[in-house]
Order: C-alpha cells, then sequence, then structure tokens
C-alpha cells in the first residue's frame, strides 16, 4: 500500500497550516485547554472520525480504517499517535501574523505543530480510510510542561486495544524536511529531592558547641555533583538548584535546605544513582553531627524506545522522505518527556522533527516552520499506514 503522503500534504498545505495558525494564536496552559480541545474535536469530528473527551481536556479520536487485514492476512491492528497540547508561560516575540493573542502565553515549544500535525495526520489517513487495515487512534495529552497526562490517559484506557504507539516532537538541532530516530534509550527519567539538615545553633568562636546544618549541607552539595562520575554507568546529571540556610555571620547555623533534580537514563542507574544520593547526605550529616530528611520525589521515568518499532518508523520515514533525510541520533538527551509511559505499556517509539528553526526550545521566538508542520503530518501517515500493513 504505497501512497505519497509528502505529496498530498502539500496539496493541503492551506488546511493544514490554517489549523496550526489557529492553535498557535489562543494557546492555553496545562489542564486548561479548553479551547484547543474544542477545535480538535471539531476538526476530528469534520473527518468522520468519533471523539471522547477524558480528564477535562484531552481528546481522544478514534479512525476505524474499512480495509481488510494486514499483510499475509495477518490480524487486524490499532495504532496509537499522541500529540500534546499546553503552551508555556512566556510572552511570544517571534513577530509572526498568528503571534498568541494571549499575553503571557505562547506555544514555545512545538506543541502547536505537535497537534497541527496530528490532525494533519487524521486528514490524510481519512482521505484512505477505506484502504487502512487497522484502526488508528489519536492522543491529545493536556499538561505534559506541567505534571503530565500520560498516566492519567492510560488510566482511562486510551490505549486499550493498541499494538503500537507513536509520537513525535519538533527539533531545533535538525534541518527542516529531515527527522531524527533514537534506537533505545532518548529522554532521561528524573527525579526531584529536597534535603533538610537540623543541628545546633552556637556562636561562631565556639563551633564545637554547635552542629552546623549549614556545613553539611555544603558538603553535601559538594558530593552531590561529584556522584554521577562514581554512580552511574551511562549520562547523569545533578542539579542543586536552590540552598537556604543561615541568619547571621557569626553563627551556626542548625537549620539548611537544598532543593535539586537528578537526571538518569535507564531504570538501573535511575536505582543507583537515588541510593548514592541518600548515601552521601546521611554521611555528610553525620560528619557534622546533623540529621538529614530526604524526599525524593518520582517524576517522569524518561524514553527507551523499542528498537523494532524505531527500524519500521526509520524504514517508512526513508521510504516517504529518502534515506538522505532521516538521520540517526547518536546521542541520549538528558531532556525528560513522559512519553515514554505509553511506551512502557505498548511497543513504540519517539522521533524528532526538523523544526527549520535553530533557536532552543521554550525561547520566545522559537517558531517551526511550514515545511516542519508538513514533513511531520506526513512521516506521521506514512508509519501508521505502514505498521497497520505490515
Amino acid at each position: 500500500m504505497h501512497i505519497d503522503y509528502m505529496e498530498e500534504a502539500r496539496g493541503m498545505a492551506g488546511e493544514i497550516t490554517e489549523i496550526r495558525k489557529k492553535i498557535h494564536r489562543c494557546p492555553e496552559l496545562g489542564n486548561s485547554e479548553y479551547k484547543t480541545a474544542e477545535l480538535i474535536e471539531e476538526t476530528l469530528q469534520g473527518l468522520g472520525i468519533e471523539t471522547k473527551r477524558v480528564l477535562d481536556t484531552a481528546v481522544i479520536g478514534t479512525l476505524r480504517g474499512g480495509g481488510g487485514t494486514g499483510a499475509a492476512g495477518g490480524k487486524r491492528k490499532t495504532v496509537a499517535l499522541r500529540a500534546d497540547m499546553d503552551a508555556l508561560p512566556l510572552t511570544e516575540t517571534t513577530g509572526a501574523d498568528f503571534a498568541s493573542e494571549v499575553p503571557g502565553i505562547m506555544h514555545a515549544c512545538g506543541h502547536d505543530v505537535h497537534m497541527a500535525a496530528a490532525l494533519g495526520a487524521a486528514k490524510l489517513l481519512s482521505s484512505h480510510r477505506d484502504e487502512l487495515p487497522g484502526d488508528v487512534i489519536f492522543l491529545f495529552e493536556p499538561d505534559e510542561e506541567g505534571n503530565g497526562g500520560a498516566l492519567r490517559l492510560i488510566e482511562e484506557g486510551c490505549l486499550e486495544g493498541a499494538d503500537a504507539v507513536f509520537g513525535a516532537h519538533v527539533d531545533p538541532a535538525i534541518p527542516d524536511g529531515k527527522i531524527g530516530v533514537r534506537y533505545g534509550k532518548f529522554y532521561a527519567a528524573a527525579n526531584m529531592f529536597d534535603m533538610e539538615f537540623r543541628g545546633k545553633t552556637s556562636h561562631g568562636a565556639d563551633r564545637e558547641k554547635g552542629a552546623d546544618a549549614l556545613g553539611a549541607a555544603a558538603e553535601t552539595v559538594t558530593r552531590l555533583l561529584a556522584l554521577p562520575e562514581k554512580a552511574a554507568e551511562e549520562k547523569c546529571v545533578i542539579t542543586v538548584g536552590t540552598f537556604e540556610s543561615g541568619t547571621a555571620r557569626n553563627i551556626v547555623s542548625d537549620y539548611a535546605k537544598i532543593r535539586g533534580i537528578v537526571r538518569t537514563l535507564g531504570a538501573e542507574d535511575r536505582a543507583r544513582v537515588k541510593e548514592q544520593i541518600f548515601e552521601e547526605a546521611r554521611r555528610a550529616a553525620g560528619s557534622f553531627g546533623v540529621t538529614v530528611d530526604i524526599d525524593y520525589m518520582g517524576s517522569y521515568s524518561g524514553v527507551t524506545n523499542d528498537d523494532e518499532m524505531t527500524a519500521f518508523a526509520e524504514k517508512a520515514a526513508s521510504e516517504l522522505l529518502g534515506e538522505e533525510n532521516v538521520i540517526r541520533i547518536e546521542e541520549p538527551l538528558m531532556t525528560t518527556e513522559d512519553f515514554g509511559y505509553y511506551i512502557e505499556e505498548v511497543p513504540g517509539t519517539f522521533y524528532h522533527i526538523g523544526a527549520g528553526c535553530e533557536l532552543p526550545l521554550h525561547n520566545s521566538s522559537f517558531l517551526p516552520t511550514e515545511k516542519a508542520l508538513l514533513t511531520a503530518a506526513a512521516v506521521h501517515a506514512a508509519v501508521i499506514t505502514a505498521f497497520l500493513a505490515g
């Protein structure tokens, strides 16, 4: 089943681009994406795709293919495609004619492109629904930039019946018209920590009569920053972002608090580094005669792509765009993404779309190109069609 989705996307460029502009003009923060959800529902329903609203602002759309079974009479498949919905609290400076009309909020992470590309893929696929030997679930996820919507959507049953899941993110490091794939570990897992040290005050001239919480916290910071090289098998980043302690220059402080974040690759390093963080903090506290309470909080588990699904996406994209326009991303990223939760449920892969804008994500002038949008829509459609037919 060969379809030139890139050519068809160019033919629909006006419609797909207009959807992106509407979304971009009216950005909404996490869990407040009401107008965005209405636009998504209206677009999907206009294509004859059934929709369901969950979590107040999340939208699940289901396209029923009319074709028979896959290749060689294989079982009928269902595939999911995810797009995140929320914007960022940032004042836009792109100067675009479709710039944000909401003061202090903009789509600075490309989620407008993610949504419009998924809707573009829905348009492309729906025009071939009679040929599709399976079904497509479109997942529009709220609050990815905040506490994440993936786990909540999974709890709502969004992946029930799905055999695979795909998703993508725009990437300033890749030119538009190209995509990047990554095998294995891609995005880091994240954990946050708060540590409170409690000691005893004394005059600075009589330090031995006190128990220096500030000193213990400072020693802990030094130990933690050296930890990645000792404890992690792969790349690891530990950041201590805040340090609170002390009331006067000549008083030994009886209280200190530090807050930080840990980024690791894979479950093994995640567990190993956590254990070492607790050990180093307790050692430092003991050496200063103070106590330490540690609140260690979980966040996104990272993204580890399924190799088979990645190879599948790479092949489909190469056939659509040409091998020269599909890049293998060699190094994992230390940023995090909640797409990994979907892959923990069903096989899947997360790929990157060339943004055509070299400014960094979350920059107030970040603005992916129309070419990036059309490429994303076409690649999504090609990957989904190939998977269903395979």
